[in-house]
């Protein structure tokens, strides 16, 4: 089964002497992507890889003449998981400023080497796209709202990478899941300097597993597993950067009784986070569907929100006194609070203390119900 992504059409996206870079974490179907837009795209083009060392030598360069060799001849340069060339983005710039016309496409799966290298060199020379896992939005072309409320168990155990969305038997997605977790989640994170190894990050991942949904304390992991703060905050950084982990910050206007100095994390993928415990369960014999639910909906939002161009700053708000609203967007001046409830019921003083504080604001609960319209656009 092809499950058409929301980016299926590069060609709205590539100008000349641009480039075009698509992130995203490994194995959601950029190289895929890629390919299935060069074979009808009707350019003459030029595809080659970053595991390439002659071609990474290549665009790592920054000799002119050697780049528009390289290049002559070609109206677009294709370059997958560039993020393994050093200075890719210098080679890119170049390219795309001697030579007219050209275009440019690179993917890249670790955000954290691939935005750092070409971020100021192609300032203002690049439109940046980000591929998730398949999203609600994507699976809305291909099924009605019943078959997507019918599969909802389905993707909040088994996540929504398409590999996996489109395995059908439960030992085929366990497999892969379990392959993804243990061979390719970490391994751009392990080969950049000072990281002690696998073991440690799966310690600290299980650690934010069982904490989805909840502040984390970065003193009280760290004492768990052996490390400072300071490196638990910058593993959960590179987590960050590399698509594991979503960081979700408190919201304040600074009110005393707000909580703000800690985060949630939430897993770009549920069954990422259910491969990392072990556990999959069917939600009828889980004690963590309201982790899974919370999951689920926050990165849905976040990919709706990516997809469809919604600017918005999102956060969680809690108060000393235990009211909380789950998640919180702050767009075009004004604050929309949700709260993420599995069952249908909700507690009326979270609604009652968030509209207190925020008189402006808005107040919605989002169930099994209701979720279509909140993590699909229109």
């Amino acid at each position: 089964m092809n499950i058409p992504r929301f980016y299926h059409d590069l060609s709205k996206y590539i100008e000349p002497n641009k480039a075009l870079i698509i992130y995203g974490p490994r194995r959601v179907g950029k190289t895929t992507l890629l390919n299935e837009y060069l074979k009808q795209s009707g350019l003459k083009y030029k595809l080659d890889s970053g595991d390439n060392i002659k071609i990474a030598e290549t665009l790592s360069s920054q000799n002119f003449d050697l780049l528009k060799e390289y290049a002559s001849g070609y109206e677009l340069i294709a370059i997958d998981e560039a993020q393994k060339i050093p200075n890719v983005g210098m080679g890119l710039k170049i390219l795309v400023d001697q030579i007219p016309n050209i275009k440019i496409i690179a993917t890249g799966s670790s955000s954290f080497e691939l935005s750092g290298q070409v971020g100021e060199p192609l300032t203002g020379r690049k439109t940046t796209l980000t591929l998730f896992p398949i999203s609600q939005t994507e699976l809305g072309n291909q099924n009605n709202d019943f078959e997507l409320k019918e599969k909802l168990s389905e993707r909040l155990i088994f996540g929504s990478y398409p590999e996996v969305v489109t395995a059908s038997m439960k030992e085929e997605r366990t497999l892969k899941l379990e392959e993804l977790a243990h061979s390719y989640l970490l391994k751009d994170i392990l080969q950049m300097e000072r990281v002690k190894g696998s073991k440690v990050l799966l310690d600290l991942l299980r650690l934010i597993a069982f904490q989805v949904g909840n502040e984390v304390s970065l003193a009280e992991i760290g004492s768990q597993i052996g490390l400072d703060s300071k490196t638990v905050a910058r593993y959960l950084d590179l987590l960050e950067k590399s698509f594991v982990l979503y960081n979700l910050r408190g919201f304040s206007k600074n009110l005393r009784k707000e909580i703000t100095k800690k985060s949630k994390y939430y897993f770009y993928d549920n069954g990422i986070r259910n491969a990392i415990i072990s556990n999959f369960n069917d939600l009828s014999s889980r004690d963590d569907v309201g982790a899974l639910w919370e999951n689920f909906m926050v990165i849905e939002r976040i990919k709706r929100n990516a997809y469809g161009k919604v600017y918005a700053n999102s956060y969680f708000w809690r108060t000393w006194e235990g009211q909380e609203v789950d998640f919180v967007e702050e767009r075009d001046g004004k604050l929309f609070g949700y709260e993420l409830k599995w069952s249908e019921k909700s507690r009326d003083n979270n609604k009652k203390a968030w509209l207190e504080a925020y008189k402006e604001a808005t107040f919605e609960v989002i169930n099994p119900k209701n979720f279509l319209d909140f993590v699909r656009l229109s």
